[in-house]
């Protein structure tokens, strides 16, 4: 994957050595607009992206020769704790898109999860080969609709559902509306090819995302008339009486909701303001990561999804207490600029600076990453320790 470098006015490619890099070859590689409606968006006023700038506590004189970054998700053993969050339509970075992710994910030895809203179905997926992967769910009014996609992704050998619960609405998304974004006609959601609609039939799909508003973009128009709006607990709850894959809520980002899906019997909760692109000036991620954390007391896993960049924000995540990680930018960025060698070497870069944190902080396993290892902005002043 290259690395742009500016050598006498002219721009040369050299090796990437960081994920800016792949940023930058995805926005002059790709369609502008297509990057900004699709990938890079934010709401209203774009407050919530940035990532809070911990510092370490490292641990030294300590034998760091063997660094195991192994761990299990859901009774699934994975290479790293870095997972591949849910994006939407990756055709449209990539000719191959989820085809190509998939694969990545899978040569990296950890968890893919597919957006509902994939321009490849579950089944296409499946069929790149062997691989751990999860399927997001959004609910619709239809219930038969989320009855059948998921069904498919059980059938197809998923072995989750990313149910995705801070979206009763969509945001205000003004690079859709400034942009007025076509999708292309060689495109569609795959995974509604082949279900029965009912009344989503009336409209194709296609059609509904692809028609723009003079105040609204066609994206919003879908979500607005086929997204639940009355979802609740209880849908979290029903979900459990159709499928045997386990649950996991995304966009908890309170301690009050986190109790609350542990009642409703999630198997785990996902800590996400879905990319900072729906409610502006809710926290950071990383921000509302220990507060959930403290408040399901151990008894499920919590994950941090959005604003990892580099390693050191895996680490810090763990630190924090989410037992791992789900990327989404880096990958679609990496997927724009190279494909599925994009996707593995952004995978592999985050590896290496993740162990690389762990071995320069003394820690030799995942459990040996504690909250004593980082500080933030919101912690009392420790006292100095006596000789």
């Amino acid at each position: 994957m290259p690395r742009v470098q500016r050598t006498n006015g002219l721009f040369k490619r050299t090796e990437t050595l960081s994920l800016g890099s792949c940023q930058f070859f995805f926005f002059i590689r790709r369609n502008f607009f297509v990057i900004s409606f699709i990938y890079n968006r934010c709401e209203s006023d774009i407050h919530t992206l940035g990532c809070l700038f911990n510092s370490f506590r490292p641990r030294i004189l300590i034998d760091v020769s063997k660094i195991d970054m192994t761990t299990t998700i859901l009774g699934f053993k994975i290479s790293m704790p870095i997972m591949v969050a849910p994006t939407a339509m990756q055709k449209m970075a990539h000719p191959e898109g989820e085809y190509a992710t998939a694969r990545a994910a899978s040569a990296a030895g950890t968890i893919m999860t597919l957006s509902s809203w994939a321009t490849s179905s579950v089944e296409e997926v499946a069929s790149t080969g062997p691989g751990i992967r999860f399927f997001q769910l959004y609910v619709y009014k239809n219930r038969k609709v989320v009855e059948q996609l998921v069904r498919r992704a059980e059938r197809a050998g998923f072995k989750a559902i990313a149910l995705t619960v801070d979206t009763p609405r969509l945001g205000r998304r003004e690079s859709d509306i400034k942009n007025r974004f076509t999708l292309p006609p060689n495109l569609t959601l795959k995974n509604f090819e082949g279900l029965d609609l009912g009344k989503m039939d009336e409209v194709s799909i296609h059609q509904i995302l692809s028609s723009i508003m003079a105040n609204d973009s066609g994206l919003a128009s879908y979500v607005a008339g086929q997204i639940d709006r009355t979802l609740s607990w209880k849908d979290v709850q029903w979900l459990q009486t159709i499928t045997s894959m386990p649950i996991l809520v995304k966009g908890v980002i309170t301690g009050e909701d986190a109790r609350i899906a542990i009642q409703a019997g999630a198997a785990g909760i996902i800590v996400s303001n879905h990319g900072a692109r729906q409610l502006d000036y809710v926290p950071a991620t990383i921000s509302a990561l220990e507060e959930v954390v403290k408040a399901t007391q151990g008894r499920i896993p919590v994950f941090l999804d959005g604003g990892v960049r580099r390693g050191t924000d895996v680490f810090k995540a763990l630190a924090l207490g989410a037992s791992g990680i789900f990327i989404g930018r880096p990958v679609v960025f990496s997927l724009a600029a190279e494909g599925e060698a994009g996707v593995r070497k952004v995978l592999q870069m985050l590896r290496d600076e993740f162990e690389l944190t762990m071995a320069l902080s003394g820690c030799r396993s995942l459990k040996e990453i504690t909250r004593n290892h980082i500080t933030t902005e919101w912690d009392t002043p420790r006292p100095s320790a006596r000789l």
